[in-house]
């Protein structure tokens, strides 16, 4: 079962990280606290994230430079990160900051709607994928166990069918409100690449199924 997302919030002043918890609440995931880029890398070594939103002006690392670190790393270089500055140097300083490898650059003060609004998109990608990797992970390990006596291939089958339809309906909203939300690029690009991963499992699922001819799946043996 899927648990609720984290959600990391990077910022070296206690009063901005508070802001972003009050703001943040009503998704009702986990935020969690990091007030340095050293802090942050130290909770991206053992948690999972759905979002990270960085403050650009820390003492120290600043968000750029922990921004490049977090992409540098093969467990976390696909979390999105959301830079939030209190400045403007213009396009040259936005640019850096998608070269960086952020999804978005906001400018403080922001609007609190739009910020949650953008975090809930990306958690609801997140969420998405922890269910495909759910479902996925369970076929894997009823297909190891499928030569066993007390297995019943095809009754296991329809249960992971029926699971999967339940995502690929849930994906298939999320995309709607995408289009209609005009949302980021990179958003949609997410979303995408979800729907790809459960085009894919269909495929093999159905690959899996009877034959034309209504008779039982063959499976290979067993090691």
């Amino acid at each position: 079962m899927v648990q609720k997302a984290k959600i990391l919030l990077v910022d070296d002043r206690p009063e901005n990280l508070l802001a972003l918890e009050a703001i943040l609440s009503a998704l009702d995931q986990t935020l969690v606290r990091a007030s340095s880029g050293e802090e942050a890398l130290k909770a991206l070594l053992t948690d999972d994230f759905a979002v990270i939103l960085l403050d650009v002006q820390m003492p120290g690392m600043d968000g750029f430079e922990t921004a490049a670190h977090i992409k540098r790393r093969e467990r976390t270089r696909d979390i999105p990160i959301i830079f939030l500055t209190a400045i403007n140097h213009g396009p040259h300083h936005t640019f850096r900051g998608y070269a960086a490898g952020a999804v978005d650059y906001i400018s403080k003060p922001f609007d609190p709607w739009v910020l949650r609004a953008k975090v809930s998109v990306f958690v609801e990608l997140y969420m998405k994928n922890c269910q495909l990797k759910e479902q996925a992970e369970l076929l894997r390990l009823q297909l190891a166990g499928v030569g066993e006596a007390a297995r019943e291939p095809a009754g296991l089958l329809a249960e992971l069918s029926a699971r999967l339809a339940a995502v690929e309906e849930q994906a298939e909203a999320l995309s709607k409100q995408l289009d209609d939300d005009a949302a980021d690029a990179s958003a949609v690009a997410t979303a995408a690449h979800l729907e790809r991963k459960l085009t894919a499992l269909r495929r093999a699922l159905d690959a899996l199924g009877p034959g034309s001819d209504g008779s039982a799946p063959v499976f290979p043996p067993q090691p």
